[in-house]
């Protein structure tokens, strides 16, 4: 268990290190083709309540696309994470400009006062951040477990949708039984689905 760990850790550490690397330029490019893929996504076309997540670090820029949903009249959630409970709340906004804030981690989430709760299953899809992540689906994320512990929460039907560039695809990741899998990944280059 602890070679397990280890191992995470190291692709934790790599993946970061070269997701970090990338030059704002070609983050911003990268962000912008897979928005492109993401939008034409039968998917992501037939939902109507989406839970995105507010981009952070070197993260895929997801305004864009939170932007586009809301123009498109989709139902959209973003996460509060309560601390106390440990727990993720998917919180519905109208106006990415007016109901989001700095919040855990300084990372922008909807302002509890402006926004309702929004049922987790009633999610249709479900945008699952992450750092590392292989073609069966397997999910390194930050370490906190949140996502862990709210994926299992989702319907069945739900798709659970990863973004990331491709330095963040790696061979194999080692899952522990607690970790989750996400059904699909869209790239800058491709969309993969679960093997």
């Amino acid at each position: 268990m602890q070679d397990l760990k280890a191992r995470k850790s190291e692709i934790r550490r790599k993946t970061l290190a070269g997701r970090d690397a990338l030059s704002d330029k070609e983050r911003s490019e990268k962000s912008k083709a897979i928005t492109e893929r993401l939008l034409e996504f039968a998917n992501f076309l037939e939902a109507r309540i989406v839970l995105f997540y507010m981009n952070s670090g070197s993260e895929v820029i997801t305004e864009a696309m939170i932007r586009n949903a809301l123009e498109h009249e989709k139902i959209v959630a973003l996460p509060l994470i309560d601390q106390k409970e440990k727990q993720i709340v998917p919180l519905k906004i109208d106006d990415i400009d007016r109901d989001v804030r700095p919040g855990y981690r300084r990372i922008r989430e909807p302002i509890p006062q402006r926004c309702k709760v929004i049922p987790v299953k009633h999610i249709n899809l479900a945008i699952i951040p992450g750092i590392a992540f292989d073609e069966r689906g397997g999910r390194i994320g930050y370490g906190t477990g949140f996502y862990d512990q709210f994926i299992p929460l989702l319907d069945a039907t739900t798709r659970k949708v990863a973004l990331a560039f491709e330095c963040q695809i790696v061979s194999q990741i080692p899952m522990e039984p607690h970790d989750r899998y996400v059904d699909i990944i869209v790239t800058e280059k491709r969309i993969i689905y679960k093997i």
